[in-house]
């Protein structure tokens, strides 16, 4: 989808919920720019948060599931951000579909919200227009995604 995002009512946090931010370490410029605008949708409604790295897109529903385990790290929801650029294989639809489906499955499973920031493009210009570029900033609207839901 591309587009500004809905508006939703977000209860403050009281800065005493925490969030699981987690970015793939590929294209750090680009992740970057995601989890600046995921921190700053949780400082403007009163989270904290801690940032957790892992190598890639496709490890994310991994950390997701170890953070949002009950009596882990005390997270009440996550926010996933990274980037899977197409390539001239098929590996791109591949990684897609285990990302989202992974992303899915441990939302379900634990119950707890997790924003979808993983941006999915054919270039790298289309991936900064959707950072906080000039089409989307999908890190704020990601995380604004798991806080309307808390």
């Amino acid at each position: 989808m591309s587009g500004s995002a809905p508006k939703f009512q977000v209860k403050n946090g009281g800065g005493n919920k925490k969030i699981a931010i987690i970015s793939s370490s590929w294209h750090p410029e680009l992740c970057d720019k995601l989890i600046a605008s995921a921190i700053r949708a949780c400082d403007e409604h009163g989270y904290k948060y801690e940032v957790i790295y892992v190598p890639g897109s496709f490890e994310i529903p991994l950390a997701a599931r170890k953070a949002l385990t009950k009596g882990f790290n005390g997270f009440v929801g996550a926010v996933a951000l990274g980037l899977v650029l197409r390539g001239q294989t098929a590996h791109f639809e591949y990684v897609c579909e285990g990302v989202t489906y992974g992303i899915m499955k441990v939302q379900l499973e634990s119950a707890k919200p997790i924003g979808f920031g993983v941006l999915m493009c054919d270039t790298l210009e289309q991936a900064h227009n959707r950072a906080g570029g000039s089409v989307e900033d999908k890190g704020f609207d990601a995380t604004i995604a798991t806080l309307a839901l808390l």
